[in-house]
């Protein structure tokens, strides 16, 4: 086999692995009912179950990078602490040497068959339990398959001096091997492709095993990377996340190079007790090396936390958003019991969208990424109550509900639509003036490398006075809507219907202002189109809540039935028909 030849098959081979993987894991994932983001949500209140949290869910989907990136957007968007996410990235660690134990059994010789049924349970099943099942055997088998391309392409290297001499290398210095693992997980971003290579180079004898511990030590520097790129621009929270993924498995790297001798002779040991073949021997070193790793780091997580707050300085701001909180076994029970439940989750949501409206209004004053973050987490958090409890209320459906429980459950399941949408204004305004923002800051640009003067007014955006105005009467809306819905206050909902009609007017007089500047000179298109876009998406937004004023008031104040409800969009909502 010439050198290109080894080279496009050893590429090749290393494609299909990677392939094989992640589309074995997103199978797995699949099958697992893709809720294992809420496994890292909702169990890992003590470290031990954080721990044991990440290792299910990294075992699960075949990828510690995975759950890392999973763990950093908890963290970032506030459903997780620093804390809980260290015990998680540990568990990662554990649950990621699960792969290089299947590559262990070397099923290379069955990779083709294993692919076939997996085609014909993807191709030829239209049950997505069966479809699942065939991803899985599919990407299974292409694992395998990867595998034995890159086992043929690598062959060769044990005959050139310069591979060999490499490898001694690497015996004598093991700090080059750790260097070595490192880079090539960097560069493959898949910690487990690394360990699939050194499997393969062990068992045709490439390589000894002093050589390949230190780069399987690497291997775990390496996989930060990923950890560290999903940080970027991210929260303080989040790069500390990603911080103490680095010290964790830098530290451990650093322990198992200094034991290598004593590490290499217990490896040797256990391996010929059990009769391990090369391949499994380098997985049991991979997950003793982990094991262990976390069996002296786990007593030291409050220090790791406190030593990563000093590595990155700053306000650790939390939003404070907590997870959905449901049980499905009340409506077993008493379904009342589980609408109220419900009906205070709607409540929280709405909480979170008078805090993304108070960003939003925020960010219109004086624009910076911190605000614009803030609300893009509330709107992330807004979608994550949405789907809950839409998955709540539309199984209670399939229980024996009375008329009135029937209505209750239909209107909140509205209501959450409601709350979703205003989330998504608040998304659109902040886009709205990032924007403009931009726009505003070329034009200066322009204007300063031609050396003309500038008339722009000082600040990037125009201020007015009418438009945080109606920011804060919409805001009212919000929070009166929630109150009304909390304790059935007719009073307050007839306060809502009352200040929807001066909403409405006052977002008629902002456009008729603008479109009057504008004909005199006085403005600017753009400016004009801003605060349109702005005005029409707080002006839909206040028109959401009033579902709840009219649901709270009854059928003389233009209640419609749910099944109206459904049919209705922003635009088609009478504003006409309010009192």
């Amino acid at each position: 086999m010439s050198y290109q030849e080894m080279l496009f098959t050893f590429l090749g081979g290393l494609g299909i692995f990677l392939f094989g993987i992640k589309y074995m894991g997103d199978g797995l994932q699949k099958a697992a009912g893709d809720r294992l983001r809420e496994v890292l949500n909702r169990f890992t209140s003590t470290p031990l179950r954080s721990v044991l949290a990440g290792l299910i869910v990294t075992g699960l989907i075949q990828s510690s990078s995975g759950t890392t990136v999973l763990t950093v957007g908890l963290v970032s968007a506030g459903f997780m602490t620093l804390r809980q996410a260290i015990g998680v990235i540990m568990g990662a660690n554990v649950g990621t040497t699960v792969t290089a134990f299947i590559i262990g059994f070397n099923l290379s010789a069955y990779a083709l068959p294993i692919i076939g049924v997996g085609s014909l349970l993807l191709f030829f099943f239209k049950r997505k339990s069966l479809q699942n099942i065939g991803q899985i055997l599919f990407g299974f088998g292409c694992l395998f398959f990867g595998l034995k391309l890159m086992g043929n392409a690598m062959e060769p290297l044990k005959d050139l001096p310069q591979f060999n001499q490499l490898m001694i290398d690497v015996s004598h210095h093991p700090v080059l091997g750790v260097g070595i693992g490192s880079l090539l997980t960097m560069v493959l971003q898949s910690s487990s492709a690394t360990i699939g290579i050194l499997q393969q180079l062990y068992s045709q004898g490439s390589l000894g095993l002093a050589a390949a511990l230190p780069i399987l030590f690497g291997d775990n520097i390496g996989t930060t990377i990923t950890a560290v790129i999903a940080a970027l621009g991210a929260s303080v929270a989040a790069k500390r996340t990603a911080a103490a993924h680095v010290t964790f498995n830098l530290v451990g790297a650093i322990i198992f190079t200094l034991l290598l001798s004593p590490f290499t002779k217990v490896v040797i040991f256990i391996g010929a007790g059990l009769g391990l073949n090369p391949s499994m021997q380098i997985a049991f070193a991979h997950g003793l090396f982990n094991v262990t790793n976390l069996a002296i780091q786990f007593w030291f997580i409050p220090q790791i936390e406190i030593l990563v707050k000093k590595i990155i300085p700053g306000d650790d701001k939390s939003l404070e958003i907590r997870s959905v909180e449901l049980n499905e076994d009340f409506f077993h029970t008493s379904p009342s019991i589980a609408l109220r439940q419900a009906s205070t989750e709607v409540i929280q949501m709405g909480t979170y969208v008078v805090r993304a409206l108070d960003a939003a209004k925020k960010y219109y004053i004086e624009p910076n990424e911190e605000l614009k973050d803030d609300v893009y987490q509330y709107e992330d958090a807004i979608d994550k109550f949405d789907i809950e409890l839409t998955d709540f209320l539309a199984k209670s459906a399939t229980f024996e509900l009375s008329s009135t429980e029937s209505q209750e459950q239909a209107m909140l399941l509205e209501f959450t639509k409601d709350f979703e949408r205003i989330g998504d204004h608040c998304k659109n305004i902040v886009n709205f003036v990032a924007e403009a923002c931009e726009v505003e800051q070329k034009q200066r640009s322009r204007e300063k490398r031609k050396g003309l003067v500038s008339h722009h007014r000082d600040t990037l955006l125009l201020f007015d006075e009418d438009l945080v105005l109606l920011f804060d009467k919409v805001r009212k809306n919000v929070r009166d809507a929630l109150e009304v819905l909390e304790n059935d206050d007719m009073e307050l909902a007839e306060k809502m219907l009352a200040r929807e009609q001066e909403v409405n007017r006052l977002v008629e007089l902002l456009r008729k202002k603008y479109i009057r500047l504008m004909n005199h000179g006085e403005g600017r298109a753009a400016d004009g189109i801003l605060f349109i876009d702005i005005s029409s998406n707080l002006e839909r937004s206040s028109d959401r809540t009033l579902h709840i004023a009219k649901y709270i008031l009854g059928n003389e104040y233009g209640f419609k039935t749910p099944a109206t409800y459904h049919q209705q969009t922003d635009a088609e909502i009478p504003k006409a028909s309010l009192p």
